[in-house]
């Protein structure tokens, strides 16, 4: 079967977030042949609202996609609901609904998936009481009873973190043993009065649709309102590594190499918001977007000169 790409992209930007439709935005205005692949898995799709977004502050997550969605089409962008499923050297793009794509540069902006404990209740009450971020959700459930979930060791920063929200804080173990917790860790959580409570979590008790409760596997309960997790998180990276981008090991996972302007190591190839790092919030990755976006507008348009004089 002959492979059938037609007029290339000048750039295609894959995943629909924050940081994809901030990349979209600039390309657009800058007048690029832009085309956005969205599979629409967003991260935050599980939260109410979404905060620390200047003048969006509180807004739904939904409502702040649908609005990009359509400031993106004001310039000529073009969207699709698809999903990559192959990416080859020259930005040969490969879609599941079968179509056969090429672009100059390409933006990957495919997120991460957030994997929790497996503890029952945790997923079912995911970004309504059962939380992972204080500056997303801190002041929302302020000065209410928080426990905190620890998923490893790093569990203690997150409990020291959250008692800046409550005073009223217990550390619950897990599966991470007393002996994992250094003398400094320990020091620490009594300085921030942070409880710790040793014991396997069995379940979070909900009543009447609202977390009430741990309990541990010993049986006891602990009254609580929120709690408070880190997920395991999975950066959605396959088309990088296809690419054969660089990786570093970090201690949330193995994230791209990228410069000041969110370049991979593959020349053209840019990872941005959460495929390029766990901490992007949404609007550094609405940041990144944009830089990624300026800088591949300006690259376009040296290369496009220099042919054009011989250079």
């Amino acid at each position: 079967m002959t492979e059938t790409y037609g007029e290339p992209y000048e750039v295609i930007v894959v995943g629909g977030g924050a940081a994809g439709l901030s990349a979209a935005l600039v390309l657009g205005r800058a007048r690029r042949r832009t085309l956005v692949v969205d599979a629409g898995e967003p991260r935050n799709a599980p939260a109410a609202h979404m905060q620390g977004f200047l003048t969006r502050d509180g807004m739904p997550p939904a409502e702040f996609l649908a609005t990009g969605r359509e400031e993106i089409k004001g310039y000529g962008v073009e969207l699709v609901r698809d999903r990559v499923t192959d990416v080859a050297p020259g930005f040969a793009v490969t879609l599941a609904g079968g179509r056969l794509l090429r672009a100059r540069r390409l933006v990957v902006a495919t997120g991460l998936k957030d994997e929790l404990p497996d503890v029952p209740g945790v997923s079912e009450r995911f970004g309504k009481d059962v939380l992972h971020c204080p500056y997303c959700h801190g002041w929302e459930v302020r000065d209410q009873a928080f426990g905190v979930l620890a998923t490893t060791p790093l569990s203690v920063h997150q409990a020291l973190m959250v008692s800046q929200w409550s005073k009223d804080v217990t550390l619950f173990l897990h599966t991470v043993a007393e002996s994992e917790l250094s003398d400094d860790d320990l020091r620490r959580l009594a300085a921030a009065g942070v409880r710790v409570v040793p014991g396997e979590v069995a379940e979070l008790v909900v009543t009447d649709d609202r977390l009430t409760a741990v309990r541990l596997e010993d049986g006891t309960t602990h009254a609580r309102e929120v709690v408070f997790t880190a997920p395991r998180a999975v950066p959605r990276t396959g088309l990088l590594e296809r690419l054969g981008a660089g990786f570093q090991q970090t201690p949330f996972g193995s994230y791209p190499v990228v410069d000041g302007n969110w370049q991979t190591t593959v020349p053209g190839v840019y990872a941005v918001g959460n495929a390029a790092g766990f901490g992007e919030q949404v609007i550094n990755a609405a940041s990144a977007g944009y830089r990624a976006a300026a800088t591949i507008n300006g690259e376009l348009l040296m290369s496009d000169l220099d042919a054009a004089a011989g250079v």
